[in-house]
């Protein structure tokens, strides 16, 4: 039996990897949630603080919108669907950072 030839390699080939795009819940202003419904749903769904809470809320009223979650695309979809459950105004967007 004879035996098998092996190739020789005599290129050394580099890789990078990408790093991990983040993606990001966003939750935007409607005219129909009041601002204490919007606290309540940050408060039970993403087990913010009163105070977090508050601030984003803040933020989603004077702004027009604000950041709730940061993490995989996969999780944002699941976010903001929860806050579509909610009757909020939720999308997913790449984290520009």
């Amino acid at each position: 039996m004879a035996g098998v030839a092996s190739p020789e390699l005599d290129e050394l080939i580099e890789i990078e990897v990408a790093p991990p795009v983040s993606w990001q819940t966003v939750v935007w202003n409607d005219p129909i949630n009041l601002m204490s419904y919007v606290v309540h749903v940050f408060r039970s769904y993403f087990g913010f603080d009163a105070d977090t809470a508050h601030r984003l809320m803040l933020a989603v009223h004077h702004d027009g919108h604000a950041v709730v979650a940061r993490g995989p695309r996969e999780l944002m979809e699941v976010h903001a669907q929860a806050m579509h459950d909610f009757g909020l105004w939720a999308t997913v967007r790449k984290d520009p950072t």
